[in-house]
């Protein structure tokens, strides 16, 4: 047990990638409610499931053909409040997060970031984010301070403002990985399917954009599938991970890095041990980053 205690579409933006990562207005507060499907993929059986899924559906139009850098800064409590949620299963529970996309050398505090409030209401994972420079993000979740505003973020402000001086958060976890992802169109309109590989974080240098060393927190020859929806999944795509002998697994990569790097015990909610438990990514300099134009860094 643990311790007590659908927006415009932006210009220039494809209507069918609502639904993607790339937010290009600063002055709205993007929502999204879905439900979440995560599934365990060998790395083997990457590329064919990746070929399938290209055949259903378009390449999210933001991310290029070889994908983009995902990592995220996650707040909790002291006692690691949120941490605890997710392993009991509340049916609501919350996490903060900041998030960048893209390439994570070059972070200073004029790149744009996202500040999240993910939120799970029963079975529907609700999302909620403004994009801010990284410092007026800092200011908000690290300085406990308001921060200059548009009218309609106002609620959203407010409701992290609480949440970190309420709840006393703090820094606790980076995670990054490589992200591959796909948007439906017509009858699939809604749907989104991401492929995320080299799943790593770390407990420390909790800075986005220091040149800090990650390790894996998910084995690094695993990738993991996610399935979001707004009503329904396909059955096309269930039939698809089937034959692909897929398994449905409930993991937290945030929890994930709590968990590996002994902050918590792991959980049987997550995934096993089953890799060196001190395996080091490759050195920072070598670490895979795409930026926003698609291309490694």
């Amino acid at each position: 047990m643990r311790p007590d205690s659908a927006p415009p579409t932006a210009p220039g933006q494809r209507p069918n990638d609502r639904a993607g990562h790339a937010l290009r207005g600063v002055t709205r507060l993007h929502a999204f409610n879905r439900y979440e499907i995560k599934y365990l993929v060998d790395n083997a059986a990457v590329p064919a499931l990746r070929d399938q899924l290209a055949r259903r559906l378009d390449r999210d139009s933001h991310a290029g053909t070889t994908g983009y850098g995902v990592w995220s800064l996650y707040y909790d409590t002291d006692d690691l409040r949120f941490y605890w949620e997710k392993i009991e299963g509340l049916r609501f529970r919350r996490k903060l997060r900041i998030r960048h996309y893209g390439d994570r050398t070059g972070i200073d505090d004029d790149t744009t970031v996202h500040v999240e409030i993910k939120q799970r209401v029963n079975r529907v994972t609700q999302k909620r984010r403004i994009a801010l420079p990284y410092r007026l993000a800092r200011q908000l979740c690290d300085g406990r301070a308001m921060i200059d505003h548009a009218e309609p973020q106002r609620g959203f402000v407010q409701e992290v403002l609480g949440l970190v001086s309420g709840l006393d958060l703090r820094p606790v976890a980076i995670t990054g990985y490589h992200r591959q992802a796909f948007v439906g169109t017509g009858a699939d309109l809604g749907l989104r399917v991401t492929l995320d590989t080299r799943v790593r974080g770390r407990d420390r240098d909790l800075h986005l954009g220091v040149d800090a060393e990650n390790r894996f927190i998910v084995p690094p020859w695993r990738s993991i599938m996610e399935v979001k929806a707004n009503e329904r999944v396909p059955y096309w795509l269930t039939d698809l991970a089937a034959q692909a002998d897929l398994s449905v697994v409930r993991v937290s990569k945030y929890c994930q890095c709590v968990e590996a790097f002994g902050r918590a015990p792991r959980s049987v909610f997550h995934l096993p041990a089953d890799a060196p438990p001190a395996e080091p990514d490759r050195p920072a300099g070598e670490l895979l980053a795409v930026g926003a134009s698609g291309g490694q860094a």
